[in-house]
């Protein structure tokens, strides 16, 4: 006897949400800074309450992992959170006023609401920038930027927003991200 498709339906939903029970889980552990049966315990519980009471859209990972691109990514990543600390600090020192701060909306290549949101984190984790808004049905990001002048700067800012994302979607990204990107 096979199983009704509304049910099926809800066992896959439920799968679907273990990652995201895991990672709440792990966070709770991780505030509270203890890693026992208990803390374990209290964090399944509250991470089935919080999904339960609050609508979360499960998150869909597309199942692929290249070592290599995270790698690049990684290293990319921490190279500009180097560069993006100094500059801020020499701002921050520097006797001149900031110019050119400014809003921009980079258009993103991605459907993916994980690709979107870890792009949006690591663009905002780097300093002397920050994600304002996520537009997901058009998938615009837009962002605050300091020292975002006229001319080339602002396109610089773009490109390095659009570099992160390929980055993600080359090391995480599902197949049509792929294809889409590449096109």
């Amino acid at each position: 006897m096979t199983e009704p498709s509304a049910t099926r339906t809800a066992k896959v939903r439920l799968w679907l949400q273990v990652p995201l029970l895991v990672v709440l889980v792990v966070l709770w552990m991780l505030l509270w800074g203890q890693f026992t049966p208990l803390s374990f315990v209290t964090g399944l519980i509250l991470a089935v309450l919080v999904t339960r009471a609050f609508y979360l859209p499960p998150i869909e990972f597309s199942g692929r992992l290249n070592v290599w691109y995270f790698a690049l990514f990684a290293g990319h990543f921490f190279w500009r959170l180097v560069v993006g600390s100094f500059q801020v600090a020499f701002q921050a020192f520097s006797p001149q006023p900031i110019r050119g701060n400014g809003v921009i909306a980079v258009q993103m290549f991605t459907r993916s609401d994980l690709i979107m949101t870890l792009t949006a984190i690591a663009v905002s984790l780097i300093p002397g920038s920050l994600v304002l808004e996520a537009d997901r049905e058009r998938s615009i990001l837009y962002l605050h930027v300091l020292g975002a002048g006229p001319g080339d700067s602002v396109e610089t800012t773009r490109a390095e927003v659009v570099r992160v994302e390929r980055s993600l979607v080359r090391a995480l990204g599902s197949r049509e991200d792929l294809e889409r990107m590449n096109s």
